[in-house]
This record gives structure tokens, sequence and C-alpha cells, in this order.
């Protein structure tokens, strides 16, 4: 059984030749076989992400009110068209958290000599957003209006959802106004504009820039998953799920629902996974599904099992299952808690010793989850060097279970939308040969280049599932680049700077910074 392997993120999604190698050689020798390719080898041979270029026009009034979009988005699959499909997922969520009445939009993926391209945390949803909220920044400078004023003027508000996009996505429940709120707050985002309107008077070298960004995503593909709970001898619960943790804290969050179910400490409650000989079922864990989906069945299972114990506890007690309460660590009768029993008492009592219940929860349709980010950057123009300063993330996520487990997904999404903005670049000679394929010619930040991150959420829960969860695995990553490539631009837009493609390297701001003082003359 393989441990917590981590790092997954998409790219394990696809069926490499490898696992049919060494399967074989396994079933061959029957014995257990492993095995781990190097770093240059997966660098290119494990499919990599993103790829897209874009081309936007965003139609408004005066007013800042948003009328229409045009959208064609060029996508490179390189050698073998595995994410092929991801185009599409750009166009449904072009429209973001705004109101936008027609969107127009072609979608196209190309074959390349290159590594394939497939979903990468987010899959289609981070590169829709890059999309429209640069376009909404370029769109707020030509107003000469706050960035900030033109996306309140557009937001869906809360009393209109469920809301349908006219790209034909239902988004479920949303607040898109209070987590841009509470961002802003953090932040001080006013003192900032403050600060960079002295500095700008001061003719300052290193130029403060201040970028903001709003998402919404959409989380819980596959609207099914198997649970299984079973409460046995001296009151432990064994939980068995479909979805594979790789370092996501699954045991501990399906464990917290069972015994806040069930009445029995955390401890007395095992997690079962990955072992497709005692798990058989599950649809997997992808997509930021498996606490909203696995965790309600699991929910599911856990109540079923409770109201099967309390059949037996009335037996035993005497009194009808109406009057009979679930307590902690068992059962009483209502309106008197010294008539009491344990569920050790009540599982000795029942077929087998133990009680068991298991199915599928099926969710009928997606969560949308949304959030608010605002970076701070410093940006040398005489070297074109960028300093990540101050990163704000509001996420909302529905209702949260585990504060550590959300801000532990939101630091991880933080770290790798941040490098995209930043660093992450797969490069290639004239004939295709791959000129990043080590970590020495990989550009990745280290915990220097990162800033303390400030995270915080609004929770608007979802009526699709009985824990009222949405997603949380995804959505850092997707809020935060474009934040940081907003700040970027808007760091160096008094001196004529529109717009730099990612990453956001030295050499390409320097570049961008030259071409500007050009135009100027």
């Amino acid at each position: 059984i393989a441990p917590d392997v981590g790092g997954a993120f998409g790219a394990k999604l696809q069926i490499y030749a490898e696992y049919h190698a060494v399967a074989a050689v396994a079933g061959r020798l029957g014995r257990p076989v492993r095995w781990q390719e190097t770093r240059s080898e997966s660098m290119v041979s494990l499919t990599h992400g993103r790829a897209q270029v874009q081309t936007v026009e965003l139609g408004a009034r005066r007013d800042g009110t948003l009328v229409g979009m045009r959208a064609e988005i060029l996508a490179d699959m390189g050698a073998y068209p595995i994410g092929a499909f991801m185009p599409g997922t750009t166009q449904e969520m072009l429209c973001g958290v705004y109101r936008i009445p027609r969107v127009v939009s072609s979608g196209r993926s190309v074959v390349t000599n290159t590594t394939p391209v497939a979903p990468y945390r987010g899959a289609g949803r981070p590169e829709a957003t890059a999309l429209i909220e640069r376009a909404m920044d370029m769109l707020a400078k030509e107003l000469e209006m706050d960035p900030v004023e033109l996306r309140r003027r557009n937001f869906i508000r809360p009393d209109e959802f469920p809301h349908t996009t006219v790209t034909g996505v239902t988004y479920d429940s949303g607040d898109y106004e209070k987590s841009l709120d509470e961002a802003l707050g953090l932040a001080g985002y006013e003192e900032l504009r403050g600060e960079q309107a002295a500095r700008r008077a001061r003719s300052d070298e290193v130029c403060l820039g201040i970028g903001v960004a709003a998402y919404v995503e959409i989380t819980a593909f596959g609207g099914r998953e198997f649970a299984a709970v079973e409460i046995g001898e001296g009151g432990r619960a064994t939980v068995s799920v479909g979805t594979t943790p790789a370092g996501h804290g699954h045991e501990t969050a399906f464990a917290q629902l069972a015994s806040a179910s069930l009445g029995i400490p955390f401890e007395h409650v095992t997690v079962v996974h990955s072992d497709t000989g005692l798990v058989a079922r599950g649809e997997g864990t992808w997509g930021s599904r498996s606490l909203q989906i696995g965790g309600s069945s699991v929910f599911e299972q856990a109540e079923a099992v409770v109201e099967k114990g309390r059949e037996v506890a009335a037996a035993l007690l005497e009194v009808d299952p109406v009057d009979v309460e679930r307590v902690e660590g068992g059962f009483a009768v209502l309106g008197a808690p010294d008539r009491s029993i344990g569920w050790a008492e009540v599982t000795a009592a029942s077929d087998g010793g133990s009680l068991r219940e298991e199915g599928r929860f099926r969710q009928r349709g997606s969560t949308f989850p949304f959030g608010a980010h605002v970076a701070v950057v410093e940006v040398d123009t005489a070297t074109g060097h960028v300093r990540l300063l101050r990163h704000v993330a509001v996420d909302d996520c529905g209702r949260i279970l585990n504060p550590a487990l959300v801000q532990g997904q939101q630091h991880g999404g933080l770290g790798q939308g941040i490098a995209q903005a930043l660093f992450e670049e797969v490069l290639y000679d004239e004939g295709g040969n791959p000129v990043t394929s080590t970590l020495a010619t990989y550009q990745m930040p280290s915990a220097a280049d990162l800033p303390r991150f400030e995270t915080s959420n609004t929770e608007t829960p979802t009526d699709l599932n009985p824990l009222g969860a949405k997603g949380i695995g995804e959505s850092a990553t997707i809020g935060s680049t474009p934040a940081v490539q907003n700040a970027v631009v808007d760091a160096l837009s008094h001196l004529g700077v529109r717009h730099i493609d990612l990453p956001l390297t030295s050499e390409r701001v320097w570049r961008a910074l030259r071409a500007a003082e050009q135009d100027r003359g």
C-alpha cells in the first residue's frame, strides 16, 4: 500500500507508461516493485500546467458597468492532448465574480513538440481568473477608476444566488463584496494608496504596487463518494473512505466528523483508506472534492449508525426510540440523563457485536468557493527586480470544519500561485529541447522569497451538502497569481507600463520599463 506520497496537484491524475511497467514486473516477480524517477526525468515526463495565450476585449459603459466580453484562448497541449478539454473549463468560468451580460469566446488546443500539458491545481479556473482580473485592472486604468470600485460595481450580489452566468454555469452561493472588504481591511488598502502616492511624488526609484484580485472557482466534480462507518468493541469506530490523501489531512477531518456524530473521542476513530483490499469503491481525490463529498458521505453513514444504535439502546433501556437521545459516549433517555447506556454496551447487544453503515453520498451539483487577494510589491525600476512585501488572502470555502487544515491549504496554494507569477517557466531551445530540466535552471521560490502570508476566511455555506462545505485545495493558487501580476503592473503604471506577461522575471519587467520609456520619448 502506497504511503502518503505528497505533491499531487493534478500531474498524478494521468496514467503514465511506467505505471504499467511497474505493475507488469510486480506481477511477474510476485514481489513489490518501487519506481522512483529523478527530478530531471520528472521535469521532462510529468505533465506541466497552464500554457495558454489569451486575447480579451472587455466592453463597459463610462460608469464602469460591464456590457460584454470577447475572448480567444490558445492552449499549448504539448506532444499529447491529455488536457485538451481545459480551454472549455476556462471559457465556462470567464465571467468570474461579475455580471457580464454577453460573452463570446473561442478555445483551441494545439499539439506541439513539448512536454504534455494537463490539469494543474485549478485546471482551467486559474487561467480564467487571470484573464478577467487583468482585464478588469486594464479597464479601470482606461476609465481612470480605482480597480476596487470597478469590481464593486460589477459584483454579483448576494441576493442573486443561485446565479447562472451567460456561459451556463450556476453558482450556488456567494458574498463577494464581503471577502473583498475583509481583504482590503487586513491590507490597509487606503493607507497603501497614500504611501504609493507619496513615493510617486518623490520620484522614488523603487516603486510600490498594490494588486487586487477577486475570484470564484468550481469544485466537487464527480459528485458522489463512498464511505463506511462501523462502531464495534469498546465503542471504537472505523471509518473507511474512497478518497486517498496525499498529505491533505483526510484522516484528521474524517475522524473529526465521525467523532462529532457518534459522540466518541477523536482518538477512538480509525480511518482506513487507499487499500483496495479493504475499500474497493471510491471516486478519488481531485478537484477539491474530498471533504465536501467524501466528508458528507462519512457524516451520513455516521448518522445512520447513530439511528441503528438508538434502536438498540431503546430496547435495552425499555423505552421508545423517540425518547432516546445521543449523548457523549452513548445514549440516554430524554429528560432522565441518569438512565444512560454506552456505545460498548450497545454494540455488544447488536448482531455481530458491531453496528455498520455504508453507502455513497451524491451531491446534486458543484460548489463555487470564492475569495479576494491583495498583493503588495516593490519594483526596482533600475533592475526590474520584484520584491513581494505582503500577501493578504481571504478565501471562502463555505463552512470550515478544521481551520488549521484550511490555513495549510491556503499557505500551500499561495506558494504555488506566487511562484507562477514571479518565477516558474518551462523553456525550450529552438530545437524543442528543454533548457529548464533541473532545479538549477527551473526557477522556484525559497522561503526567503516569500513574505509572511496573511490569511483569513469568510464563511458562506452551500446548501448542496449537509456540511455546508466547499473546496479549498485550489483557491489560494487561483487568487494569488493575478493579484501579484496586478500589483507589479500597478507599481509601474504611472511610467506607462500597461501589461507584462507571466512570469514577472527581472528581465521581463526591465524590458517592459525600457519599452515604456521609449514610448514616452
